[in-house]
């Protein structure tokens, strides 16, 4: 299948409000409801498109880490499948370059993250090395990446309609209560996922249901994305670059950073170069412009690495297809939900 210009638009407006009711999105692309939920269901139903919620990875709040992985090559395909089928290691990917995996690992506290992910990295048979860089400031992620379809109107139309994030801090997990976190699952299956929908699987009444949803919601624990398979994005390709940037500097960097388009993440991390910056591409050729681009921009800059990634085998939570689309499956981290 092929994505249509329409499809597009529907896909960025879910972008930028995942959870944005269809009459809404009505009003900003002047086509009736029940036709964009139709071809919302298409697009979902073959995996091309999906909204997902995952714990938002505020090094604030909780632990966001990335993982470097080296495997025997011939058991390489057997450590990949059972560090996707670990919850709280929510993207892996395999690499081009000396790294053979790379790895996203989101976890309330550095205690659960060695309790949980680090004890586990040493069982797994064929697993060789891992190297872990902790982010201590998330600049940009996956939920901030558009497609860049909509007209000037389109959009403006979509700034006022789409709900505004809320400036308080967000909460840590534990801090709401048991009857709340259920909710969380649903939510990275179906980031869409009603009060009345999540009421009939947890067999409660829906004002309850809808009263702890909007708490959730409120607690700014989960960020919510609309995601699209990569193969139907134009850019097919992935690279990461480790870098180091000037201490002091790393918040007018990522400033600029942002400005470019590509850019899926950047964060300040620990580790032998203290900077991550990944982005999607057209083309391999299009490497070298992007290194260009970061040096014009970011002065001081020193590019010590870059690793294009082969697969993306698992997507913030979700598993993913050879051809990048969802399969279905989400391995969600217990009642923490799932999380890039």
């Amino acid at each position: 299948m092929e994505l249509s210009e329409d499809d597009l638009a529907l896909i960025q407006v879910l972008q930028a409000a995942p959870r944005l009711g269809w009459a809404d999105a009505a009003k900003v692309l002047d086509v009736h409801a029940t036709t964009l939920a139709a071809r919302w269901d298409r697009l979902a139903s073959q995996g091309a498109a999906w909204t997902t919620a995952h714990l938002a990875g505020d090094p604030k709040q909780m632990l966001l880490a990335y993982v470097a992985v080296d495997c025997e090559m011939n058991r390489r395909d057997s450590v990949t499948a059972q560090l996707a089928a670990v919850p709280e290691i929510v993207t892996v990917e395999e690499a081009a370059s000396n790294r053979d995996l790379m790895l996203t690992v989101i976890t309330r506290s550095l205690e659960e993250f060695s309790d949980r992910v680090v004890s586990h990295l040493k069982t797994i048979d064929g697993l060789t090395k891992y190297q872990v860089a902790l982010c201590t400031r998330l600049h940009s992620s996956g939920d901030d990446w558009r497609l860049n379809v909509l007209s000037r109107s389109q959009l403006a139309t979509l700034r006022t309609l789409a709900p505004q994030a809320s400036p308080e801090p967000a909460q840590v997990a534990g801090q709401l209560p048991q009857s709340h976190l259920d909710l969380l699952p649903f939510l990275a299956r179906d980031g869409r996922a009603t009060a009345a929908q999540i009421a009939r699987a947890l067999g409660r009444h829906p004002a309850t249901v809808q009263r702890q949803l909007n708490r959730v919601l409120a607690s700014g624990i989960l960020s919510f994305r609309c995601e699209i398979a990569q193969r139907y994005s134009s850019f097919p390709v992935t690279c990461q670059w480790f870098v180091n940037v000037p201490a002091g500097q790393h918040e007018a960097a990522a400033a600029e950073i942002r400005t470019i388009s590509n850019v899926r993440l950047s964060a300040s991390t620990t580790g032998p170069t203290n900077f991550v910056i990944i982005m999607w591409l057209h083309t391999l050729a299009d490497v070298m412009s992007a290194e260009l681009a970061l040096q014009q921009k970011v002065p001081g800059i020193d590019i010590v690495e870059s690793a294009v990634m082969l697969r993306t085998v698992k997507r913030v939570g979700w598993m993913l297809k050879e051809d990048t689309t969802a399969s279905g499956a989400v391995v969600h981290a217990g009642n923490l939900g799932a999380a890039d």
